[in-house]
C-alpha cells in the first residue's frame, strides 16, 4: 500500500464515524450517509495519491461527504431546513461537543435493544466501525447480499419504529448502557473466538476506548475496555507453532502483549460491576502462579449479580482450583442440574479436567473425548483430544 493509500485508512478508520453520525443526524437518512462517505474515502484514494495528502484528513472527508450529501438532497428538493444544517458541517479543525455527541447517538441507536442482538452488533460493525458488508458477512456466515439485507431491515426498523437517534439521559442511560457494553463484548467474543475475525476484537477496543473517552464517569465502560485488553493481549501465545490451541496455564508469557497488560491494569476499576469484576478475574491470571482464590472470591461476587449457566461453570472451576477439585465438582454439579449446560462442550472440558486432578485418569480420558465430539471448531477439538492423549499416556506403566 502506498503512503497515500495508507493515510486514507488512517483517515478514514477515525473520520468514518464522525461523517457518517453526523450526516444522519442532520438527514435521517443512514444510507444516504454511509455512501456519501464511502465515495469520499473513495475520492481521496483516487486524488491524495496524485495531489498529495491535505493537512486536515479528516476534514477534507467530512468537506466531500457533505457536499456529495448536500448535491444528493438538492436534486431530490429536499427541505431548505436541512440544506442549512448541513451547511453548518464544515470540517472542524478541533473536537467539538457536537462532533462527540454525534458519534455517542450513532452508538446508542445502533445498539437499541427494539433490535435483535445480531443485528446491532453487524450495524455497529457497518455503521460505527466501517467494516465493509462483505468481511460482516463471513463473519455471520451468510451470503454478502443476506447481510445486505439484514441490514438495511435494521435500518428501516430504526425508521418505521421511530427509534430516537440520541443519548438516553438520567435512569433510561443507566437501563441502556449495558446493553451498549453487551454488543460490543460480543463483537469482542467474535474476534477473541478460536476461530474469529481478529480484527473485530480489535475494533471492539477501539469503540470502548472511545466510549471510555466520551463517558469517562462510567466505570463499566472501563471494566469492559480493560476486560478485552487483557484477553486480547495474550491472544499471540493461544496457538504453538503448529497453530494449535495452548490453554492458559501453558502459554508463552513472553508473546503477551504486557504493554496492553500494563494498560488494563491501569484502567481496572475498584467497582463491583459485572464487567469491573470479570475485569479483575482476567487480571488475576496475569500472575504467577494465578491467585485462585481470589478468583475464586471474585467469581462468588459475579455470580451473585449474573446468575448465569456460564458463570456458575466458571465459578466451579475457579473453586476447584482454589480449594480442590472435589468442591470444584459438587458446584459443576449444581450448576448443570437445571439442564442449561447439557451438551455444552465447555462444560464436558471443566468436568474432565476437574475430574483428572481428583486422580480419576480413566474418567477425564472419556470425558475429554466426549468433549471433543462436541466441541464447535477444529483447533479445539484437537486441543480436547491431545489433552486426553496426554493423561492417556500418563497412566500407562
Amino acid at each position: 500500500m502506498t503512503d497515500a493509500g495508507k493515510a486514507v485508512a488512517r483517515a478514514g478508520a477515525e473520520a468514518y464515524p464522525r461523517i457518517v453520525a453526523a450526516l444522519i443526524r442532520v438527514t435521517g437518512d443512514w444510507t444516504l450517509a454511509e455512501d456519501c462517505a464511502q465515495e469520499a474515502l473513495t475520492l481521496a484514494l483516487e486524488r491524495w495519491p496524485r495531489d498529495g495528502v491535505p493537512a486536515n484528513p479528516g476534514g477534507w472527508l467530512m468537506t466531500v461527504a457533505r457536499n456529495k450529501a448536500t448535491d444528493v438532497l438538492r436534486r431530490a428538493a429536499v427541505e431548505r431546513r436541512k440544506l442549512a444544517e448541513l451547511a453548518l458541517l464544515t470540517a472542524p479543525a478541533r473536537e467539538g461537543e457536537e462532533v462527540v455527541d454525534d458519534r455517542l447517538r450513532l452508538i446508542f441507536t445502533c445498539c437499541h435493544p427494539a433490535l435483535a442482538l445480531e443485528a446491532r452488533v453487524a450495524l455497529t460493525l457497518r455503521t460505527v466501525a466501517g467494516v465493509p458488508t462483505a468481511d460482516i458477512a463471513r463473519a455471520f456466515l451468510v451470503t454478502e447480499p443476506t447481510m445486505t439485507r439484514r441490514l438495511t431491515r435494521a435500518k428501516n426498523k430504526i425508521a418505521t419504529a421511530g427509534i430516537p437517534y440520541r443519548v438516553p439521559a438520567g435512569p433510561a442511560l443507566a437501563e441502556r448502557l449495558p446493553g451498549v457494553l453487551a454488543v460490543l463484548y460480543l463483537l469482542f467474543t467474535r474476534g477473541y473466538d478460536a476461530d474469529g475475525e481478529p480484527a473485530f476484537a480489535a475494533e471492539a477496543i477501539r469503540l470502548a476506548r472511545l466510549l471510555a473517552e466520551l463517558m469517562p464517569r462510567e466505570p463499566e465502560i472501563t471494566g469492559l475496555l480493560a476486560l478485552c485488553l487483557l484477553q486480547h493481549s495474550r491472544r499471540a501465545a493461544r496457538r504453538d507453532n503448529d497453530g494449535n490451541l495452548r490453554p492458559l496455564d501453558r502459554q508463552d508469557r513472553s508473546r503477551w502483549d504486557h504493554a496492553a497488560i500494563a494498560e488494563a491494569l491501569a484502567l481496572l476499576p475498584s467497582t463491583t460491576g459485572p464487567y469491573a469484576l470479570q475485569a479483575r478475574i482476567a487480571a488475576c491470571h496475569t500472575a504467577t502462579p494465578t491467585d485462585w482464590p481470589a478468583v475464586a472470591g471474585l467469581y462468588d461476587q459475579l455470580y451473585a449479580q449474573l446468575p448465569t449457566p456460564v458463570v456458575a461453570l466458571n465459578r466451579a472451576v475457579a473453586h476447584g482450583y482454589a480449594h480442590d477439585p472435589a468442591a470444584g465438582l459438587r458446584l459443576l454439579a449444581e450448576a448443570r442440574a437445571g439442564g442449561a449446560l447439557d451438551g455444552y462442550p465447555y462444560a464436558v472440558a471443566a468436568e474432565a479436567e476437574l475430574t483428572a486432578r481428583a486422580g480419576d485418569t480413566t474418567g477425564a480420558v472419556a470425558l475429554f473425548e466426549q468433549a471433543a465430539a462436541v466441541a464447535p471448531s477444529a483447533p479445539e477439538r484437537r486441543a480436547l483430544l491431545a489433552r486426553a492423549e496426554e493423561l492417556s499416556r500418563e497412566e500407562e506403566p
